[in-house]
């Protein structure tokens, strides 16, 4: 794939390209510092995702425009974000949601927990 092509892919995705990877690991650390085992973390990071990213904010999924109000946790301990469009309202994995064009301050947080989430560091 040319380099052309991942970003065109990259954009439509709703992903940038973010800060370097040596900063989301520190984010990483940051948040994790004084959280043990995989929940804890979870939770940790669920916090600073709180307590950083800007809602609400615009996004576009499945090419139709939502709005996320607000981040929640699931009972199996997932972070989502709650989508609305309308009176509906879904959530959405934080791992899976596009996020837009500029992405909402605190968006770097999000990118943080998704290279912890797979193991990126």
């Amino acid at each position: 794939m040319t380099a052309s092509k991942k970003k065109t892919s990259a954009k439509r995705q709703g992903h940038s390209k973010g800060p370097p990877d040596a900063k989301l690991d520190e984010m990483i650390e940051e948040a994790i510092v004084d959280a043990y085992g995989e929940s804890e973390q979870t939770v940790a990071f669920y916090t600073m995702l709180e307590d950083n990213l800007a809602t609400p904010f615009k996004t576009e999924m499945l090419g139709v425009e939502v709005t996320v109000e607000r981040l929640d946790m699931t009972d199996d301990e997932q972070i989502v974000a709650v989508c609305a469009r309308g009176k509906s309202r879904q959530g959405v994995p934080i791992l899976d949601l596009p996020l837009p064009t500029p992405p909402p301050e605190g968006a770097d947080w999000v990118m943080a927990y998704r290279r912890w989430a797979r193991g990126g560091r």
